[in-house]
């Protein structure tokens, strides 16, 4: 089971948000608006994208690498790691 399933329809709902920005974006460029309020939009889709992927992070950290941590043994090692290149990934974006 993943570990964002209890909250799956709530991250969906987001995600649909997100994808109505991005459709909004579209709009903004085909319509010829003003470079900032495209980057503006953009911006804020971004950190909506951000807070997406903090929250599945977060989850996968209290569901999946506590579940390995507890089982103990090579996997919960290759589950921290795996967080943890998934954490530097965010930051580097």
């Amino acid at each position: 089971m993943a570990g964002y399933t209890d909250n799956k329809t709530k991250h969906l709902q987001r995600l649909k948000r997100i994808e109505g920005q991005v459709r909004g974006l579209q709009a903004m460029i085909d319509d010829d608006r003003y470079c900032i309020d495209v980057l503006t939009q953009i911006s804020a889709a971004t950190k909506a994208l951000q807070a997406v992927a903090v929250g599945l992070l977060d989850e996968h950290i209290g569901h999946c690498v506590r579940d390995a941590i507890e089982a103990g043994g090579p996997e919960a090692e290759a589950k921290v790691a795996e967080a943890s290149a998934a954490i530097a990934r965010l930051v580097k974006s």
